[in-house]
């Protein structure tokens, strides 16, 4: 009999393009480890525009932490960036609508854009930020057990069925309908935390 996972002891989420560590979601978890689970590193950068300097950052610092006890967590970009992670860590990760080829999605945005949270912020996505992106894509994941996606067939930006067959043979909640955003997230925080061993 295989024993079950460790809980993990070290959370990292990666936030959505033009997002932030704002975002409802990310706020939500935060609130959640910070209340209950006290005992857990949670970890919500920042990220650069640029994929490349957005993931050397990312792995520099979780690297260092044991891929057993650690977990991702992405939302859209954000989860193509933390299937990244766990590709290359061995780690659990959790992704919320997560983008599937951001480099072909991603090509139109090429230019001035403003963040969401902050719309007086602005930032400039390179032409060589698609490059980048096609750079950290990766073929079949290689532990479908470590992987839990929430993806909403109601997604307006994303197709659900590119996000169902990217992540075949993990363990996917599929919403009827539901947004981009998951705006009811707080509806679905119970099973993300229990694929996390903390619930």
């Amino acid at each position: 009999m295989i024993a079950p996972p460790l809980p993990v002891t070290n959370i990292l989420y990666l936030h959505g393009f033009r997002s932030s560590p704002r975002s409802t979601k990310a706020q939500q978890l935060a609130r959640r480890v910070r209340e209950r689970h006290p005992q857990v590193h949670w970890w919500c950068p920042q990220l650069p525009p640029s994929p490349r300097a957005a993931m050397e950052m990312v792995m520099q610092v979780v690297s260092k932490w044991p891929g057993t006890t650690a977990a991702v967590i992405g939302s859209s970009l954000g989860g193509f960036y933390a299937t990244h992670v766990a590709q290359t860590l061995g780690c659990r990760a959790v992704l919320l609508n997560p983008a599937v080829h951001p480099a072909r999605d991603l090509a139109g945005a090429i230019g001035e854009q403003t963040a969401w949270h902050e719309p007086a912020q602005r930032f400039f996505f390179e032409p060589g930020f698609v490059d980048e992106l096609r750079a950290l894509e990766s073929g079949p994941i290689s532990h479908p057990e470590n992987y839990f996606a929430v993806i909403a067939k109601g997604d307006e930006v994303l197709d659900w069925r590119e996000m169902a067959g990217r992540y075949a043979g993990a363990r996917i909640k599929l919403l009827e309908g539901g947004d981009h955003g998951l705006s009811d997230f707080d509806r679905h925080i119970d099973d993300v935390f229990d694929f996390l061993g903390l619930a």
